[in-house]
């Protein structure tokens, strides 16, 4: 059976997808998670905490999907660069069109329905979660920086900071150009996606298919 903090996370986002925010009340809460609200508090102590708490989840959640996306492609071949990235792409629009936490947290544009935590400052550009221990979880340039990180990874099999820097230029526009059809889709899901994976990978392709990965 899930921890109580588990349970109560989930309350609070099934709440968010009938309610705004403001409207969610902590006995409510804690009455659909099957705890008390002492319970509630004790584990985030304030309605901001679980907030928060729930922005967190929801972002590390998404991470764990774009990895699963880059990992995709058969591993270690040079050529699959492109498509892991597309894939990721891919996996970016359909989590920020089924999550409204998610869109909220990568463009740091919150909906009046949606606690104001989702919608943090960027923070300082100093690690993929340097805003994770500050007071509004990971900010929207820390998430960018994270999926980047995550992509030059996947592609090269080097940490971002050691790796060519073609590799590094074409994850991060890469993820630019993935955001921006985020912020502005401008067509159907279907189409999107398909838009976004032939950008994708192409510009991944360009300059990055023919760098060779290191040795593992």
């Amino acid at each position: 059976m899930p921890a109580a903090r588990e349970l109560l996370l989930d309350a609070a986002f099934a709440a968010l997808r009938t309610r705004p925010w403001n409207g969610v009340r902590m006995v409510d809460v804690a009455a659909a998670a099957g705890v008390s609200r002492q319970t509630l508090y004790n584990e985030f102590g304030s309605k901001d905490g679980l907030a928060r708490a729930l922005v967190r989840r929801e972002a590390e959640a998404f991470l764990t999907g774009v990895e699963r996306a880059l990992a995709a492609a058969p591993a270690g071949a040079a050529t699959d660069a492109g498509d892991r990235c597309a894939a990721a792409a891919c996996w970016i629009l359909r989590a920020s069109r089924a999550n409204p936490l998610v869109r909220a947290a990568l463009t740091g544009c919150r909906g009046e329905r949606l606690p104001a935590a989702a919608a943090p400052a960027p923070p300082p550009p100093r690690g993929p979660f340097a805003a994770a221990r500050g007071r509004s979880g990971p900010g929207a340039a820390a998430l960018a920086e994270a999926v980047r990180d995550r992509a030059v990874r996947a592609v090269s099999g080097t940490a971002a900071d050691r790796a060519p820097e073609a590799v590094r230029w074409a994850c991060e526009a890469a993820v630019r150009l993935t955001l921006s059809y985020v912020v502005a889709p401008g067509a159907s899901d279907e189409e999107a996606a398909g838009h976004v994976a032939r950008l994708v990978r192409t510009l991944v392709g360009e300059y990055a298919a023919d760098v060779p990965r290191p040795e593992q």
